[in-house]
Formats: structure tokens, C-alpha cells, sequence
């Protein structure tokens, strides 16, 4: 179904690119040369529950299903994330957790709007601000990302550090995050996303900050990586590259980890392409290589390459993934360009 909807987003993006020159984050991306009939396109407008995003091509994107296990524990996690919120709805963790818990099963806007009630109550709330521009990220609404993270990094300063519980535990059962992390972490995205690197770099610089441990280092550095390459430093982004080793201690960053070792020339770019696609993270793990893979020859100029992988990643179904995301910013670049 997602791969579907992919394919007609880049025709129903192309047309929403033509009519309009002052669109910029919802046009197209693929190649211009395609030759492939143009399929009816589901009326966006029209009220669908499934529908939790419109992605940067043009295409609805629809909540995602799970099955068996997996079904079976996130509707009893969300179950009783419900249950306490309304046995306290003014309670801060609460309203945290029932929102992550929603996103968790797919469902953004619901996750959104129980941020947006919370935040009526707490309106000074840097955790409910870091979540609900976390889940604007995933929708696609870059500006109001901006902004909760914006407000989240000035009502964060000089709080204590404050550790941040996995919703998805790691193999060690270790959180590794901080909110300051976090904040910092996703402002960055967002304006790279955006294309205003030079506030990604200030963001990610001051991310490092709190990139204590290998696995935040690595993402940390990943990003700031290609942000640094994206505005031609050359020279700040090779260094990032120093302390990154083929024996750090990975937990949960692996694909990261491996994006780097990719730019220092230690790991063939297709040696990351090599991922048998059979469940979420697998899906997850190649969205976020192949973002990388793709970046990487973009950034070498082989253009037509960058575009096959990018391609690749978007006929994943794992489209909240950064990479994803990323990847679907790239193609709307390459189509702007060549038009």
C-alpha cells in the first residue's frame, strides 16, 4: 500500500510543483523523465482517520499496521497509558506517555493533539514541546517543529539533566538519552530538513554537548557530518570523522555508526544497501542507511545514483524514519533543480 502511494505521490507532487511557484516543501522528487501513466489520486481533502500525514511528493501517508505480538503489546501499553491519563489528566508524565504511546501505534495526530491539550495546562513544558515538534517532524510540519523545539531549548537552559525513558527499550535495557539531547537533537533535524543549515550546525554543536555516550556521539556526529558538507566545510566535517572507530560501543545507533565508517572510506557505500527488508526494523535500518548511501553520492555528484537510492528508501513503508524523510527533501531538491 505504501509503496503504492509513493509512486503517485511523485505525479500528484509534480502537479502540485506546477501549479504553484511559491510551493516549496510539497512538490515533487524523482526523476522529471519518468514515463509511467498517472493514477488516480485519493482526494487528500476528504476526512480518512488513516491518513496521518501528507509527505514533502505529494502522497497520503497512512498510519501504519502492525500484526500478531507486536499488535498485541502496543494496544496493552497504550491501553494503560489511556487508563492513567484519564485517571489524572492534569498529570505531566501522563499526558507524555499516552501521547508516545499513541505515536508508537502509528497514530501522530491523536499523539499531537494530546501534546497541544497538555500544553494548555503545562504551557511551559520543554518535555510536552520536545514530543509534540518531535511528531511535527514526522507529519511533515516543519515550521511548527521549529518553533516547540525553538521554545524547548530556551525553557531548558540551565535545567538539571534530565534522563529520558525509552518507550521502545534497547537490548540492554538502558536509556541513553537526555531531554537536553533530545531537544537539541530534533531542532537540528528540523532545520536541516528545512535547508537552513546554518542554525542545524549551531544546533548540532551544541547537541555535542550532551552526546555523552558512543550511540549519541555517532548520531550526533552524523548529522552535523552532512549538514557541514551540505554548506561546503569540508575541512569541519572530515574532522568529526577523528574519533569515530570501528570498535566503538554501539547499542542502538548501528546504522549511524555505519553511515560514518561509509564517509571515512572504511565501508563500501552498497555494503549499507545490503538489508533483507522483512519487518520494521529491518525497514528502519534501511531507510537510515540508504540515506545515507544516497547522500553520500549526491555529495560525490553522481546524481543519478543519489536518486536510484533515494527511490529505494521511499519504497520502504517505514515512512516516519528521519531517513525517509530526508530522503523525500532530497528528491524534491533534485526535481526543483532540474526543472
Amino acid at each position: 500500500m505504501i509503496k503504492y502511494y509513493v509512486i503517485i505521490g511523485v505525479f500528484f507532487g509534480f502537479g502540485l510543483c506546477m501549479s504553484s511557484c511559491v510551493q516549496t516543501e510539497s512538490s515533487t522528487g524523482g526523476s522529471p523523465e519518468s514515463r509511467i501513466t498517472r493514477p488516480v489520486v485519493p482526494n487528500p481533502s476528504e476526512p480518512n482517520e488513516e491518513y496521518e500525514a501528507m509527505s514533502i511528493l505529494g502522497a497520503p501517508l497512512l498510519r501504519q499496521t502492525f500484526t500478531g505480538r507486536t499488535l498485541r503489546k502496543k494496544q496493552r501499553e497504550l491501553e494503560e497509558a489511556r487508563q492513567n491519563y484519564d485517571s489524572n489528566p492534569d498529570s505531566l508524565d501522563y499526558i507524555i506517555w499516552y501521547g508516545r504511546r499513541l505515536a508508537y501505534m502509528s497514530q501522530y495526530k491523536d499523539a499531537i493533539n494530546i501534546y497541544s491539550e497538555g500544553l494548555s495546562k503545562h504551557p511551559d513544558s520543554y518535555e510536552l514541546l520536545r514530543h509534540r515538534g518531535h511528531r511535527y517532524i514526522t507529519t511533515r510540519q516543519f515550521d511548527e517543529a521549529v518553533s516547540d523545539l525553538e521554545k524547548a531549548a530556551f525553557l531548558i537552559r540551565g535545567a538539571d539533566l534530565q534522563i529520558e525513558q525509552d518507550g521502545v527499550p534497547n537490548r540492554l535495557n538502558k536509556p541513553l538519552t537526555t531531554t537536553q539531547f533530545n531537544v537539541w537533537y530534533h531542532l537540528g533535524l528540523a532545520y536541516y530538513l528545512k535547508g537552513n543549515y546554518d542554525k542545524a550546525v549551531s544546533s548540532y554543536k551544541k547537541c555535542m554537548d550532551f552526546s555523552v555516550n558512543d550511540d549519541l556521539l555517532v548520531a550526533t556526529s552524523d548529522w552535523l557530518f552532512m549538514t557541514y558538507r551540505k554548506i561546503g566545510n569540508v575541512d569541519a566535517a572530515t574532522a568529526l570523522l577523528g574519533p569515530i572507530t570501528s570498535d566503538m560501543k554501539i547499542i542502538e545507533n548501528g546504522a549511524y555508526h555505519k553511515r560514518l565508517l561509509m564517509y571515512k572510506g572504511e565501508i563500501a557505500p552498497e555494503e549499507l544497501l545490503d538489508v533483507k527488508v522483512t519487518n520494521e526494523a529491518s525497514e528502519l535500518q534501511m531507510a537510515t542507511q540508504g540515506y545515507g548511501v544516497g547522500y553520500w553520492y549526491m555529495i560525490q555528484g553522481d546524481i543519478n545514483r543519489a536518486r536510484e537510492i533515494f527511490q529505494r528508501v521511499l519504497e520502504t513503508s517505514y515512512w516516519p524514519a528521519f531517513g525517509y524523510i530526508a530522503s523525500e527533501v532530497e528528491m524534491n531538491n533534485l526535481l526543483l533543480v532540474s526543472l
